[in-house]
């Protein structure tokens, strides 16, 4: 299940609000500029489908976005919890930091979280399977896989050389809670 748990920026003990329903999800975090949508694939992907596979699934979605929002590439990212660097690809997306670009991605299967820093508050949305999530570009932020990762997610930029991240240098990521592995990520659809 989706979730959003917001906090107050220096108090990672309580959530000052917790969020299950995904319209309440999205209207939360299109407050403070952060798109949220729910998507369907147009097509029955199979495990282990190719890029094009997946991408064609989406294909409406993904060209409404490109339209609206100038996107000039678009990739799909796969990652299995028995993946030899996933130590490593998780430490990448752990600290604090912001992007030139806005930073879109979409849950085909699996689950991730990402963790914003919006005036003073943590948004911390668990995003699944259906999941779309558009982080406006400056808007500092972390994003974890937690240490069992699995996860099928579509990825659009407007760079053409793809995620390029400048670390805030703050510790903030640190006093958050982190991923744990997610009892819905063992499927695949």
């Amino acid at each position: 299940m989706s979730r959003l748990r917001i906090y107050d920026d220096n108090k990672n003990d309580t959530p000052i609000a917790v969020h299950e329903d995904h319209a309440d999800i999205a209207s939360a975090l299109n407050a403070v500029g952060v798109r949220f949508e729910r998507w369907e694939a147009s097509q029955a992907i199979a495990p282990g489908a190719s890029q094009e596979a997946v991408i064609a699934a989406y294909r409406a979605d993904i060209d409404r976005l490109m339209a609206e929002n100038g996107y000039r590439s678009v990739d799909v990212i796969s990652l299995k919890p028995d993946h030899p660097d996933r130590a490593a690809f998780r430490q990448k997306f752990l600290n604090e930091h912001t992007h030139s670009e806005d930073e879109v991605r979409f849950f085909v299967a699996g689950a991730g979280q990402f963790t914003l820093h919006i005036d003073g508050k943590v948004y911390e949305v668990l995003c699944e399977k259906g999941d779309l999530i558009g982080v406006p570009d400056g808007t500092p932020h972390w994003f974890d896989m937690s240490e069992s990762p699995y996860f099928v997610a579509i990825r659009l930029f407007t760079n053409t050389e793809g995620w390029v991240a400048n670390f805030t240098g703050t510790d903030i990521a640190e006093r958050f809670p982190r991923m744990t592995p997610h009892t819905s990520a063992t499927t695949v659809s």
